[in-house]
């Protein structure tokens, strides 16, 4: 979604929302390599599949800027869920990596709802 829409933003908004969206695609890469390394050191399988919720095509930044508010909602509670069943695995490190992926999406929640108003 978020290649998706730094390749179609336009206008004045480019400027900052290109890099933006640029910047979110590449850290959801990096979340993605980081829960399914955890998948696998856990014993379980890692299956890579695309949420999935159809992205919505559009040029509009505020519709842009709202999908990815609901993208980083959605992921912010995912990891906070993730976080409890590490913490009854009882490993540390684990636990740190996901911590810091899901204060990662608190903060761009914080940051979406900002760039939204």
């Amino acid at each position: 979604m978020y290649a998706h829409y730094a390749a179609y933003i336009r206008g004045i908004h480019r400027l900052q929302l290109e890099p933006h969206f640029t910047t979110e695609a590449t850290e959801s890469m990096m979340h993605s390599n980081i829960v399914r390394s955890a998948i696998v050191k856990l014993g379980g399988v890692a299956a890579t599949e695309r949420n999935q919720t159809p992205i919505t095509h559009t040029t509009s930044y505020l519709e842009m800027l709202a999908e990815s508010l609901v993208t980083e909602t959605k992921a912010a509670e995912v990891y906070g869920e993730l976080i409890a069943m590490i913490q009854e695995e009882g490993d540390a490190d684990l636990y740190d990596a996901i911590e810091q992926i899901y204060l990662a999406e608190i903060r761009s929640v914080e940051e979406l709802r900002r760039l939204a108003e």
